[in-house]
């Protein structure tokens, strides 16, 4: 079993740990998010993109309603076309078990765009019970009271 205590050499409340503990989560949130948040912000109208990076049989299968379909391959060709480049972007994939919307993400930074994945996924976004579609429109779908709160109206207090 891997040893989760503090390194010995480390203190738990030393300044060092301290800082380094916050360099990390705060570059997480500077480069994830998830999909509570990224509802919340559509539903503010915050300036930004969902691209869901999935290849074309799963986005006819269903995506987050309003997303827009790059699939990861063709990122670097369609995305300067189709996206400004001033526009902050959100990607998603399938769930937190594919990294396909990290190497889409790599390839919109590389492209010069603000990126954050979407952890979770579509996925979790439908468990979620957030607004699905497919080709035929919308999806209605419970929430799975293992991801989400039941209640209308309701946040899990993140």
């Amino acid at each position: 079993m891997t040893d989760l205590a503090a390194p010995e050499s480390v203190s738990p409340s030393s300044t060092d740990e301290r800082e380094a503990a916050v360099a990390h989560f705060a570059a997480k949130l500077r480069y994830e998010t998830d999909a509570s948040d990224v509802a919340a912000a559509l539903a503010a109208g915050e300036r930004l993109v969902l691209v869901d990076t999935r290849n074309h049989a799963s986005w006819h299968q269903g995506h987050a309603a309003g997303a827009v379909h790059i699939p990861r391959a063709e990122v670097a060709a369609r995305a300067p076309r189709e996206i400004p480049l001033d526009v902050p972007v959100v990607v998603y994939c399938w769930s937190p078990g594919c990294n396909g919307a990290d190497k889409a993400a790599l390839e919109f930074a590389k492209l010069g765009y603000q990126v954050r994945l979407m952890i979770g996924g579509f996925e979790y976004w439908a468990r979620e019970g957030y607004d699905v579609e497919d080709d035929n429109g919308p999806v209605i779908r419970s929430v799975d009271e293992l991801v989400g709160p039941l209640a209308a109206a309701a946040d899990c207090g993140c």
